[in-house]
């Protein structure tokens, strides 16, 4: 759980961060994706007995006596909305889409870690494949199918949207194009969360690689401005001497571990001893203690969180 990893942007490497912390990025994602079905189940709780076919229903009765009979939370309170309306399968359309989007980020996070290039995650056998031609090949197949199929749940909302964008109120046969869609998208997302679980499961860190990525990089020059900031040097000059600092290093070949207290302080002499123990990327991961950041002490709460997140979904949702 304290392994440390290069987090990145525009897929360069920026600072480190710990394995658990990537992976609650994720869960926030997927738990927003919760509480997206969550909208699309209280939107379908609302009954329309009683609407007609666009009027109202003639014959007196207690709609909302009814709705509860059924088991629905409410009633519906227009019957024009109710003949023409489609927004329910569109809402769980787009919650499939951000699901399979939040998946296909997933995977190609994945794909990509588990590379030669960067080879700190090793897929299962169970969830790749060879090649019909090259011996020494390894697949991401599965990653690669979940990435690719979030495409086919995409199209199926920006069809049905397509169909009901120029439809006069209420109802119009050009509806009934919603099954096709609506079945697509739900069959494919609950096949390609079936299958992430599944590598889920069987993905393995190496964490010595990880560090290693982190170790050899740069990611530590944030965590040296931010400390000569905090040390009373103005953020956009602190800026400019790591920055100057990050460019030498690099022109001699040189990474974090190969600098000494002695040569930063000759480079530099607001680089004071205490700021030499960022060299560490651990050291500079304790700094980033606010709720949300990666630091460990923010990771366990948030862990603890996650954990108090998942006992209130009902097991039936879980599986």
């Amino acid at each position: 759980p304290d392994a440390v990893i290069p987090g990145y942007t525009h897929l360069r490497r920026a600072q480190a961060v710990l394995w658990p912390h990537y992976l609650l990025a994720y869960f926030e994602m997927f738990a927003g994706d919760l509480d997206r079905l969550d909208e699309v189940k209280y939107h379908l709780s609302q009954s329309p007995l009683g609407s007609g076919a666009l009027a109202g229903s003639g014959f007196p009765f207690d709609r909302e006596a009814i709705a509860r009979d059924l088991g629905f939370g409410s009633i519906t309170r227009n019957s024009m909305n109710v003949a023409g309306d489609r927004d329910f399968v569109l809402d769980f359309l787009y919650a499939a889409s951000m699901i399979m989007i939040h998946l296909s980020r997933l995977a190609e996070d994945w794909i990509l870690y588990s590379s030669e290039e960067f080879g700190w995650l090793e897929l299962s056998d169970a969830v790749t494949s060879g090649s019909s031609l090259m011996p020494q090949k390894k697949n991401p197949d599965s990653l690669e199918l979940i990435r690719g199929k979030s495409g086919r749940v995409i199209g199926c909302l920006v069809s049905l949207l397509v169909t009901m964008k120029g439809l006069p109120m209420t109802y119009n046969r050009d509806m009934q194009e919603d099954k096709a869609p609506l079945f697509e998208a739900a069959d494919q997302t609950a096949g390609s969360l079936e299958m992430a679980r599944v590598v889920v499961e069987s993905v393995k860190l190496h964490p010595a690689r990880g560090e290693a990525a982190v170790a050899e990089s740069w990611v530590i020059a944030t965590d040296l401005a931010e400390a000569l900031a905090r040390h009373g040097t103005p953020f956009h000059e602190a800026h400019q001497i790591v920055g100057r600092f990050v460019l030498e290093s690099m022109r001699q070949n040189r990474k974090p571990a190969d600098w000494t207290t002695d040569g930063m302080q000759s480079f530099a002499p607001q680089f004071t001893p205490d700021l030499a123990e960022l060299l560490d990327p651990k050291r500079g991961l304790e700094s980033r203690a606010v709720p949300g950041g990666t630091a460990p002490s923010a990771v366990r709460e948030a862990l603890k969180n996650a954990h108090e997140v998942l006992e209130r979904i009902p097991r039936s949702s879980q599986r």
